[in-house]
């Protein structure tokens, strides 16, 4: 008990303590916390620099399936006729929900999308704030110039997550620095609009102040080539093709940009930030720690008979429907119809492996194909980024869900495995956001339209002519029937028992011949299709999913072209016609119905509970 103090005695101590600390320091409450960042530190160039590259980071994080603002998979792929979510159809049920077009506000999706967007949106406006104080204080940044970049690059990226939020929900708020809003918070500012104009004017000021090319030690900083970029794409979007113009012909004309002359150069991690690219999201990784798109651990190709993922992840499958695209007619050119349900029935089935087992003899297709197919889809017996012959159902989580086909883009090469993260979910490989051959082929969009046919062709041809670069093929032909679960090719070695044996036999793979009949042709000059306005339009958009896909674009791509006096309500012709198609293969899509009112997503339920001020879509109300 003698060793007890009590509480009289705990309550004397402290007093005598503080006023012998007080009489030391009369300001001794005043101290900043010990450890913990003060704002008066962030007062000055590199402050404010810091503070600009923290906002970055959203681009590449957040939500794995509903934010994904890098790569948008869930929605501009997930929700169109490219991409099947995959996995077992329970697995990440609000997802089915995109695919199928049903999704109500309860949706967490909807949430992890806003959240992520105006997250993004929140951290450049402090980057704002910040600098405008640094700038009224007692150490600013005295090189105006500087100063002005970074204005323009935390602009940028307002911009861009307010274009990544109005992508999916069909009114916004377009929320700025207080100052610049009269003083209104952010929760004070309506979703009267779709965002357009604080778009343009953000992209506008970033053109006017960012720098021609990459600061050097800060190589994906956007340029006012991004900026131009970004603005000609809002431009299209909103189908103010003669604004969009104007801009499309100086980056092509001015920017100094090229075409690479591989394709997969694009996609490729030892190949980034190369001529053809004008803005690309940087990721790296070190064997703890990513700062990786999310959207890699999703391309894990099933369970543990792949040794390109360690996890048991399946998702983002190709749908059947994109890789009958691929086919090409005898002089390499697209199959195409004006009518989007005649067009899936002119163009032959390529033969699959679904409910085929790996150590079933199977034949693939042998048909003319064009070669993005096998850049941008796993097939069985075809090279999967090194890591062996894609062996079909044992490296699928459910084929009767998601289908036989895989993902390739977004996953490494086994050659870089060395350097990935962990567990190797998430890789190093950027993703090119804007690249010049989406300046090109919407550029020929616009010649379409125009109806300059012979300047689209010239622009779309040369697209092809990249593609049919024999020495950008995927290699490896093989002439075995079955494929074992490491992906190698397999023979037929003796009975032991009542047991057929199988042995690995690398010579049925000869590694100097493309991996299937490749063949990709421009169009020839004067063809049919570039004389008739209605079909070059639809050479141009085939064009654009053959070049593009599986990245994020192709429901918005077909939803601004419905918008659009050219064609309207083609995103609910093509996307009917594709589920018609779908049932084909699969059951999940019975009873979709796509319709005008689909075309964007509902805002989250709880942000309208706790900003009063938002207003729910009215075709969700």
């Amino acid at each position: 008990m003698k060793n007890i103090i009590s509480l009289v005695q705990i309550v004397c101590i402290m007093g005598c303590m503080l006023i012998n600390f007080s009489c030391f320091d009369p300001n001794f409450l005043e101290r900043k916390p010990p450890a913990v960042l003060s704002d008066d530190l962030l007062y000055n160039a590199n402050g404010v620099r810091e503070l600009l590259i923290g906002a970055y980071l959203p681009m590449v994080g957040g939500g794995i399936f509903g934010s994904a603002m890098g790569t948008d998979w869930t929605y501009g792929s997930g929700a169109s006729d490219d991409m099947y979510k995959g996995s077992e159809e329970g697995d990440q049920n609000n997802f089915n929900f995109v695919e199928k077009w049903t999704c109500l506000p309860s949706n967490a999706y909807m949430n992890e999308r806003w959240r992520d967007c105006f997250g993004g949106v929140a951290r450049t406006n402090t980057v704002l704030e910040f600098l405008d104080a640094t700038q009224k204080g007692e150490t600013p940044i005295t090189d105006d110039k500087l100063a002005k970049q970074y204005e323009a690059e935390a602009k940028f990226l307002r911009a861009w997550y307010h274009f990544a939020a109005n992508q999916v929900f069909k009114n916004i708020p377009y929320v700025r620095t207080p100052d610049e809003q009269g003083g209104k918070k952010a929760d004070e500012i309506p979703n009267t609009d779709a965002g357009w104009s604080g778009i343009e004017e953000d992209l506008k000021f970033a053109i006017g102040n960012c720098l021609d090319s990459h600061p050097a030690a800060r190589i994906g900083a956007p340029t006012t080539w991004s900026a131009k970029a970004l603005l000609a794409k809002a431009y299209m979007y909103q189908n103010k093709l003669a604004e969009a113009k104007t801009l499309l012909d100086d980056i092509i004309n001015n920017g100094g940009f090229t075409l690479v002359a591989k394709y997969f150069d694009n996609y490729n991690e030892d190949t980034e930030n190369n001529s053809e690219s004008i803005f690309e999201l940087q990721c790296a990784t070190s064997g703890t720690s990513t700062s990786s798109l999310r959207l890699t651990i999703a391309t894990g190709i099933g369970t543990a008979g792949s040794p390109a993922n360690r996890g048991t992840w399946g998702f983002y499958q190709a749908s059947q429907n994109l890789v009958n695209a691929f086919t090409v007619d005898d002089d390499g050119l697209p199959i195409l119809h004006t009518d989007p349900a005649e067009a899936n029935n002119l163009r032959p089935i390529v033969k699959h492996d679904n409910g085929v087992k790996a150590d079933v003899d199977f034949e693939p297709d042998t048909r003319l194909l064009d070669p993005r197919l096998d850049w941008t889809v796993a097939r069985r017996g075809v090279d999967f980024n090194g890591w062996g012959l894609f062996p079909g159902q044992t490296w699928i989580r459910d084929q009767g869900n998601g289908g036989p086909y895989m993902s390739k883009k977004f996953m490494h090469f086994k050659s870089t495995d060395s350097r990935q993260a962990g567990a190797k979910s998430y890789n190093d490989r950027n993703f090119r956001y804007l690249r010049l051959a989406h300046i090109m082929l919407w550029r020929a969009e616009i010649h379409v339209e125009d109806g300059e046919l012979e300047k689209a062709i010239e622009l779309v041809n040369k697209i092809r002519t990249r593609a049919a670069n024999p020495a950008g093929f995927v290699l490896g032909k093989t002439s075995a029937k079955r494929i074992s679960t490491a992906g190698e090719p397999m023979r037929f070695d003796k009975m032991d028992g009542a047991n057929e044996v199988w042995v690995v036999d690398a010579s049925l793979v000869n590694w100097t011949l493309p991996a299937a009949n490749y063949k990709v042709e421009p169009y020839p000059a004067g063809h049919a299709v570039f004389t008739d306005k209605a079909l070059a339009r639809e050479a141009v958009r085939m064009e654009i999913r053959l070049e593009f896909a599986s990245e994020g674009q192709r429901f918005f791509d077909l939803r601004r072209w419905g918008q659009g006096a050219a064609t309207p309500d083609y995103d609910v012709k093509v996307l009917n016609a594709f589920v018609t198609d779908d049932l084909k293969f699969r059951g999940f899509m019975t009873g979709a119905v796509y319709s005008a009112k689909k075309r964007y997503f509902p805002i989250y339920e709880q942000q309208l509970d706790i900003h009063k001020i938002l207003e729910q879509d009215p075709d969700y109300r």
